[in-house]
């Protein structure tokens, strides 16, 4: 029987904006690495203290941490700005970032003076992705949201996006016909990997394809250069296996090699330490049975029990972190 502590793994999605050592101190419990990932959320510390903060963490650390980096949109539709872009993309990397971030700003937050909303493969960042390409540097993509947003309540398939979308109507797409639909964020996306077939790309959340495997088989055959993380999507995964377990089974078999854990666990200031501990540690247990043993599980995302998918120690090794040091480009401190 394997158990979580057996080889050493990545949580290849956190973020990090509190001064303190709760999360690294858990990973060394757990063998765990950490990848923590800047991103330009209003409601983050600011992208320069987040890059500060994780090249201070990496540094001093209980664990080996990695980062990425994101970019500043801020004036994104002014002149010159892919420039300024590149630069500090430029710096990022010299700093010790391992990719750049693109977020869901970029297809729901950003719009013109004329009110239409700017697309990932909209005209002003094809010189930075032209850039990210040449450079072989790692994107990380979190484009849209889960296809549940477009949904009504009753409709979604897990729990978590039944609640949190009931308290949001305001994030509720599907109350709002004014943005941009679920498929529109799929082809921005789909069309900046058919432009650039040589980009080093990690869907972030199952590629906000999370709905269905089929959708998510279709963009891994036709982008040899892409792969998924399953962060804060496992509760999906979960729905896929009481549907068709076998199916989820074959999947994580023929991508195996595309397929990389994260969380996305937030370690938010405001949030007490202890509460911080007790998530995280429910979530590394609770994914490690899921995936690695066959046990009949239950979970409040779903609404009746499934069984684990008692996946080989070769493939844990790769979605654990065989593949965040492959497709991140990462080497071991």
């Amino acid at each position: 029987m394997l158990f979580i502590d057996d080889f050493q793994k990545i949580d290849a999605h956190i973020h990090f904006n509190a001064n303190r050592t709760t999360i690294p101190e858990l990973a060394e419990e757990y063998s765990f690495d950490l990848l923590t990932i800047n991103t330009e959320v209003p409601e983050f510390p600011a992208i320069s203290t987040q890059q500060e903060r994780a090249i201070r963490y990496s540094n001093n650390s209980h664990c080996t941490i990695h980062h990425a980096a994101t970019i500043n949109t801020e004036n994104i539709l002014e002149d010159r700005w892919a420039d300024k872009a590149i630069l500090q993309i430029k710096q990022a990397i010299e700093q010790g970032a391992c990719g750049i971030k693109f977020w869901k700003n970029i297809g729901m937050s950003i719009q013109r003076p004329d009110g239409s909303f700017l697309m990932l493969d909209d005209p002003e960042l094809e010189a930075v992705f032209e850039f990210l390409e040449r450079q072989q540097i790692p994107v990380l993509g979190h484009q849209g949201e889960p296809k549940n947003c477009w949904l009504p309540v009753d409709d979604m398939t897990v729990q978590s996006d039944k609640d949190y979308f009931s308290a949001h109507p305001q994030y509720h797409m599907y109350q709002h016909d004014e943005y941009p639909g679920y498929w529109r964020h799929i082809e921005a996306r789909d069309n900046v990997l058919s432009r650039h077939p040589q980009l080093q790309f990690v869907g972030l959340h199952i590629a906000s394809l999370e709905w269905n495997l089929e959708e998510v088989e279709q963009r891994l055959d036709r982008f040899p250069n892409m792969a998924i993380d399953l962060a804060e999507r496992i509760s999906h995964l979960y729905y896929h296996a009481r549907e068709d377990r076998d199916h989820l089974i074959r999947f994580f078999k023929k991508y195996q090699d595309r397929i990389i854990y994260g969380t996305d666990i937030i370690d938010d200031p405001d949030t007490d330490p202890s509460d911080i501990v007790e998530e995280l540690t429910h979530r590394w247990k609770n994914h490690w049975h899921f995936l690695a043993t066959d046990k009949e599980l239950s979970s409040p995302q779903v609404d009746a029990p499934f069984q684990g998918l008692n996946l080989p120690l070769s493939i844990l090794e790769k979605v654990y972190r065989g593949n965040a040091m492959h497709w991140y480009q990462l080497s071991n401190k």
